[in-house]
């Protein structure tokens, strides 16, 4: 299989925040931002794998800004790194005042996907090749960031093995 650049996943959107797109603070709903962000982030690693992809984690959310209504928050998605059937991406939001033309980065993310076949199954993806320095710096931690994300999956596996589910009706 053929590495790909990773600027070929590169996915950019903009949303326009709305009043009914706020909570009671006057800031951007988290997760509605987030459900922007799983869109944008599925369509980079679909880009990137040419395939049917499945959201497998969101490591954390840094909000490191408030988004008010008003704002334009433009969200650019890529892929980083990928293993054998996963691929990790990183997505930045920045909000932009549309009438000072202000803009600040206001949040950053990594999702991990898996690419699937039409039975749901886990198929190989291509390498990435990074190129920019922003690409090179994300490239290079990432292996880091999958091992975490591996033993944190299987540290939430054990934890959750003593977990009861609730039956309210009993």
């Amino acid at each position: 299989m053929e590495s790909k650049r990773a600027k070929e996943s590169l996915s950019i959107t903009s949303v326009h925040v709305l009043p009914n797109d706020t909570n009671n603070h006057g800031t951007f709903f988290g997760g509605k931002l987030m459900m922007y962000v799983d869109n944008i982030a599925a369509i980079a690693a679909t880009r990137h794998s040419r395939s049917l992809v499945v959201t497998a984690s969101i490591d954390s959310v840094d909000f490191l800004q408030p988004i008010y209504a008003g704002s334009s928050v433009c969200l650019e998605a890529f892929v980083t790194w990928s293993h054998h059937t996963s691929m990790e991406v990183f997505v930045k939001i920045i909000n932009e005042h549309l009438i000072t033309g202000k803009r600040d980065l206001c949040t950053t993310c990594f999702l991990t996907f898996v690419a699937i076949d039409e039975k749901g199954k886990p198929i190989p993806v291509p390498k990435v090749i990074p190129e920019s320095e922003e690409e090179h710096l994300l490239f290079g931690s990432a292996e880091k960031r999958y091992l975490n994300r591996k033993l944190r999956r299987q540290e939430t596996k054990n934890f959750t093995s003593h977990l009861t589910l609730a039956k309210p009706w009993e």
